[in-house]
């Protein structure tokens, strides 16, 4: 993107911006307005990331001064037991604090995360979890299973036999019955993970899984151009600031390939309720994916309609698979 070219969304996060100060927000937000014309789209989407104990009375009136009108908090669950398995900060009353604080504040588009798959954790744990984001009416639900990465704190207790994985079976039940509290509340399940009331999709979000240009601003960030060139920033913090100060951003880049792109398109129009539009694949990758394609249709996991192909269901819980199986892993389809 380039100066004084209009934005559709920003996201702040990928860390704790609202341990920023008021004077900080301000100035990021200024310089945002100053380079790309900020204010001047009043359908902007700007979401900011929040911890829920971050939200006071007095964030929300350093909140009130800015151009924000989306927040986005990691309520993850409604137990405080399970919050400090987790090591949170937060408690159950300071997610409902927050929510309540925040549409005081003057928003109206609040996403909450859950998670599931806790150890020993049960359908009704589940259940209540899922009942009490309800009770909230926040506009947008990200919910994702309990993952144990290697290295990690989780992972070392899973290895010294200190937690027990949640059953595989369990999991997915769990699965299928947030999509069922959700839909059934008026929820639209519009990807894998993530569901909204009418209007309230994350436009932000959105881009990434339909291949839209982004801009990534600080250390570590992506970039991606919308055709073939993605880079990305240092995440060396010192290295970032004086590239910067010096006109010389400290960068890597890659040119992405046709067997990349159609990889990516794979990963991302899959993951989402429109499924991927085989009219924007080449003839060769059409034909390529389409034969890999027919077992899934085959066994009713994906569906082809509007020629567009798109996870049924039961595709969703196998949807990995799925996607990994119609990759390019070889050479370029002749």
């Amino acid at each position: 993107m380039v100066s004084g070219e209009r934005i559709e969304t920003v996201y702040l996060g990928g860390g704790t911006p609202s341990q920023l100060s008021g004077e900080q927000l301000s100035q990021l937000f200024s310089q945002i307005d100053k380079v790309y014309s900020l204010r001047a789209g009043t359908e902007t989407e700007v979401t900011m990331e929040c911890n829920p104990d971050d939200v006071t009375a007095e964030f929300a009136a350093v909140l009130s001064q800015l151009p924000v009108n989306r927040v986005s908090m990691g309520a993850q669950t409604f137990s405080d037991e399970r919050l400090r398995f987790l090591h949170r900060r937060h408690t159950t009353q300071q997610v409902k604090d927050a929510v309540a604080i925040l549409r005081q504040t003057g928003i109206r588009n609040i996403s909450i995360d859950l998670m599931y798959g806790f150890p020993d954790e049960t359908l009704d744990d589940w259940h209540y979890d899922i009942d009490e984001a309800l009770a909230l009416g926040v506009e947008h639900l990200s919910a994702y299973s309990l993952m144990y990465e290697e290295g990690t704190p989780l992972y070392r207790l899973l290895e010294q036999g200190r937690i027990t994985e949640l059953d595989e079976e369990l999991s997915l039940q769990m699965y299928n019955d947030l999509i069922d509290r959700l839909t059934a509340a008026g929820y639209e399940h519009y990807e894998i993970s993530n569901f909204a009331l009418d209007g309230f999709r994350s436009r932000h979000n959105s881009s990434y899984w339909h291949g839209i240009p982004y801009i990534g601003l600080g250390a570590a960030a992506h970039s991606y151009d919308g055709r073939n060139t993605r880079r990305w920033n240092t995440d060396n913090i010192e290295a970032y600031i004086e590239g910067i100060e010096q006109g010389h951003p400290v960068f890597e880049s890659e040119t992405l390939d046709a067997d990349t792109l159609y990889n990516e398109q794979v990963m991302t129009a899959l993951r989402t309720c429109e499924g991927l539009p085989l009219d924007n694949l080449t003839p060769p990758y059409r034909d390529y994916c389409l034969k890999l394609a027919q077992r899934f249709l085959d066994d009713q996991l994906l569906i082809l309609s509007d020629n567009r192909l798109r996870l049924t269901r039961r595709g969703l819980f196998v949807s990995n698979m799925v996607m990994s199986e119609l990759m390019m892993v070889n050479d370029t389809p002749a």
